[in-house]
């Protein structure tokens, strides 16, 4: 009379020891397991198919428990009732999840390398800032991070690994684009902080550790008698037609350049003689109105034909989905001889509100208004799109007809006359 084989419990599992040789402890129906001598513990079952004896593999101790096991075992008796193989179904079946485990496991790895977070930390942010912001901010990850760290771990990557890509970047010389990507990189850590793929963000290691950045005011003529030579210059370029379009309305409408480059034909109403431009696309987050004088609107319906069947007003050589950048406005202003220190595309807006107030004589509230600065009224209450709206159209005409003035040689009244 066989044996009878007491079952095994979770204590007896538990506190198997190793010996010098490996050896079984039986659980009844088949299923033991083998302690070896490293101190291993694997499940086996024992069976019989077809005359002769197999042994089928479930599993190591503990990440398959007692009671794991019996229901596989369970499983296999059942399969040997109906005339299957155990080994050929429960094999197949722990390939499958093997491969499901290691699809996982490539997943939470993908989910943790630099550039996924990064992407996901961009894309969770999108909405709080310009396209233009957004876009410049993966342009600069995707042309000076991504390549280098992008494919590594987020929670290994250290701060002398990041501070070589940040002073690569200073040696362009672009010193102000490795601060913003330092910059950049710790808001990117700290969300991977926030979301359990990182503990800390090294970028705090590098606070100090790239020369600062010496800002110096957006050079702009303020004085009449030295805008008008640089109108005479916009107006002789002789480069791509829709960058003269732009520069010429940049002193004109004194917005933003990166509104202007993101202008867009639907927020055009030409017969209205207006530009609307959606909060999305402004510094302050509010939505902005610009009154058109009639030579934007003779600019802008020259520019119709060329680029109308398009989103974008002044799309990009290499691609009509981006505009223009500001570096083609900038760089075109230098070929035509006008150093930095003299304009920069960002400069008109100084000289507006200054020659506006000082020799046109408009409010300062008007002026503020149309430079869509968010500065609150008497009441406390912000500007909103149509605040002064009657004076900023008067405003607009006058001014694009005093640059015509200046650029045809009128008389010019200088500031400390005219005040």
């Amino acid at each position: 009379m066989p044996k009878r084989i007491v079952p095994l419990s979770d204590l007896q599992v538990s506190k198997a020891k190793p010996k010098d040789k490996n050896y079984k402890l039986q659980d009844g129906y088949g299923l033991y397991l083998v302690v070896t001598t490293t101190g291993g513990k694997l499940w086996r079952y024992g069976y019989s198919f077809d005359g002769r004896q197999k042994t089928l593999s479930l599993g190591p101790y503990p990440a398959l428990t007692l009671a794991e096991a019996r229901e596989l075992r369970a499983q296999a008796r059942k399969l040997l009732v109906e005339g299957v193989d155990p080994s050929e179904v429960m094999s197949l079946q722990a390939k499958k999840q093997r491969r499901q485990e290691d699809a996982e496991a490539l997943k939470v790895e993908k989910e943790k390398q630099f550039e996924f977070v990064a992407c996901e930390w961009h894309q969770k942010f999108i909405n709080t800032w310009t396209s233009h912001h957004a876009d410049k901010i993966l342009r600069l990850l995707e042309r000076d991070i991504f390549p280098f760290i992008g494919k590594k771990s987020i929670d290994c990557i250290e701060a002398p690994e990041l501070l070589a890509l940040f002073e690569r970047i200073a040696a362009r010389p672009a010193l102000d684009a490795a601060h913003r990507a330092r910059s950049h990189c710790g808001a990117i850590f700290r969300y991977a902080i926030a979301t359990g793929k990182a503990l800390r963000d090294p970028t705090r290691d590098l606070f100090k550790a790239l020369p600062p950045v010496k800002h110096g005011h957006r050079a702009a003529p303020t004085d009449p008698k030295d805008v008008a030579p640089l109108l005479r210059i916009i107006d002789e370029y002789s480069g791509h037609y829709i960058v003269k379009c732009a520069l010429q309305l940049l002193p004109m409408l004194f917005c933003r350049p990166g509104e202007l480059r993101g202008m867009e034909w639907a927020e055009l109403d030409l017969e209205a003689k207006e530009w609307r431009i959606p909060a999305g696309r402004m510094k302050m987050k509010q939505a902005h109105l610009v009154p058109l004088p009639d030579q934007a609107i003779k600019i802008l319906e020259s520019l119709k034909p060329l680029t109308g069947h398009y989103k974008l007003v002044f799309p990009g050589t290499r691609s009509v989905l981006r505009c223009i950048s500001d570096n083609t406005l900038n760089a075109a202003l230098r070929r035509m001889g006008v150093e930095k220190h003299e304009l920069t595309s960002h400069g008109w807006r100084a000289t507006a509100r200054t020659i506006l107030h000082e020799v046109l004589g408009f409010t300062p509230d008007a002026i503020e208004a149309q430079l869509a600065h968010v500065v609150p009224d008497r009441l406390g209450r912000a500007y909103n799109r149509t605040t002064h709206l009657a004076e900023r159209r008067k405003m607009m005409q006058q001014w694009a007809d005093y640059l015509d003035g200046l650029k045809t040689g009128a008389k010019v009244i200088p500031i400390r006359q005219a005040g």
